[in-house]
């Protein structure tokens, strides 16, 4: 698949299984996240590969959110559920420093590019993935447990594996009026 091809036909992938990416193919999907746009070359991020063990401590780690957010039962059991959607997760912490030229909103759109490109690197490898943010970015515990320090900023959790259902190659071309505009 080329680069254009792949761009114009992105799509996210909720339904995933094993296998994971690993090895060469992680090595690869790591790597595009280092190659996010960054100005200023300060690498504002921090990637934190879960799976296997991993999976289940975050999932214990949620579940302990939730509990302490007083949630109601329901959203407890989702929370402690929510890791096993794909069989790896890489979450993608933006380190956000004082910088004279690089502001903190650049810093973290920079460690959101990273999450792009390495989703596109897991699918031009054959693999799925979607980006889920929500509430449990900004939640405390779930910063503590993931070692986060004041500044920092959770971008989103990347959930990879292989696509349960295949999709159509191809998706539908967007209406661009509204969006573009010509100065």
């Amino acid at each position: 698949m080329n680069a254009l091809e792949l761009l114009l036909n992105r799509r996210s992938v909720s339904r995933l299984t094993a296998p994971a990416p690993e090895g060469e193919a992680l090595q690869h999907i790591l790597a595009a996240g280092m190659r996010a746009p960054d100005h200023g070359a300060l690498r504002p991020w921090h990637f934190i590969v879960m799976q296997g063990e991993g999976i289940d401590k975050f999932s214990n780690l949620l579940e302990k959110a939730a509990t302490d957010g007083a949630m109601d039962e329901d959203v407890v059991e989702k929370a402690k559920n929510a890791p096993y959607r794909a069989p790896m997760i890489i979450t993608v912490i933006a380190k956000v420093a004082e910088h004279a030229k690089v502001p903190a909103w650049e810093q973290v759109v920079a460690a959101g590019c990273s999450v792009h490109a390495m989703q596109m690197a897991a699918v031009a490898q054959g693999f799925g993935g979607i980006w889920r943010s929500g509430s449990w970015t900004e939640d405390p515990t779930v910063r503590a447990g993931l070692g986060c320090e004041e500044n920092d900023k959770i971008v989103g959790f990347l959930y990879l594996g292989t696509p349960e259902l295949k999709a159509p190659m191809k998706v539908s071309t967007p209406d661009l009026t509204g969006f573009v505009s010509y100065f």
